[in-house]
C-alpha cells in the first residue's frame, strides 16, 4: 500500500482523499434535500469522514515510513513516536464518530462526555501537527540528504497542512524521488 501512495500521481491522491468524498457529499446533500430525509446525511457523513481520514493519514504513513528507505543511514529518523501519534487521531476519530452517531440516536449529546472529548480533541490536534512536522521533515531529509531544521522544511510543513493545495506540489516531487 505504501508503494501505491508513493507512486500515485498527485491528482489520484487528491481525488481519493478530497475529490471523491466532496462529490459524494454533494450527491448526498442533494438526495437529502430532494427526499427531505436528514438521516441520509447522519448515516453517511461519518463514513465519508473516515474515507478522508484514512486516505489522508495513509498518505502521511506512506511518506514517513516509505521514504525512510531512501534516507541515508546516518540521517534516519525514529518513527516509533510518529506511528503512535498517527494512531491516536485515528482512534479518536473512530471514538468521536461513534459518539456523534449515538448522540443523535439517543436524542442529544450527554454534556458530561465533553469533559472527555475536549482534551482528547486537543491532544489529537497536537498529534496531527506532530505528524505534519514529521512527514515534512522526512520529505525534506530525503530531498536534501542531510540533517534538516524546521526552517529547511517549513514550506513543506505548511503545504502538507493545507493539503488540497500542497498535494499538487509535494506529490510530484515524491514521485521523482521514488523514480530516482
Amino acid at each position: 500500500m505504501i508503494e501505491k501512495f508513493l507512486k500515485a500521481k498527485h491528482w489520484e491522491i487528491f481525488m481519493i482523499t478530497f475529490g471523491l468524498p466532496f462529490l459524494i457529499q454533494i450527491l448526498l446533500m442533494t438526495m437529502t434535500i430532494m427526499e427531505n430525509n436528514p438521516m441520509i446525511m447522519m448515516i453517511t457523513t461519518p463514513i465519508l469522514m473516515l474515507l478522508f481520514v484514512f486516505g489522508f493519514f495513509g498518505w502521511f504513513w506512506s511518506i514517513a515510513i516509505g521514504l525512510q528507505q531512501v534516507i541515508p543511514e546516518e540521517f534516519k529518523l525514529k518513527v516509533s513516536r510518529f506511528k503512535t501519534f498517527l494512531l491516536i487521531p485515528v482512534v479518536y476519530m473512530i471514538f468521536f464518530l461513534g459518539f456523534f452517531t449515538t448522540s443523535f440516536n439517543l436524542g442529544g449529546p450527554n454534556p458530561a462526555i465533553f469533559t472527555i472529548i475536549v482534551p482528547l480533541h486537543l491532544f489529537s490536534m497536537f498529534c496531527i501537527f506532530y505528524c505534519l512536522y514529521f512527514v515534512a521533515k522526512t520529505f525534506k531529509t530525503v530531498e536534501l540528504k542531510r540533517k534538516v531544521t524546521f526552517s529547511d522544511f517549513a514550506g513543506e510543513f505548511f503545504m502538507i497542512w493545507f493539503f488540497p493545495i500542497g498535494i499538487w506540489i509535494i506529490q510530484p516531487k515524491i514521485n521523482k524521488m521514488i523514480e530516482d
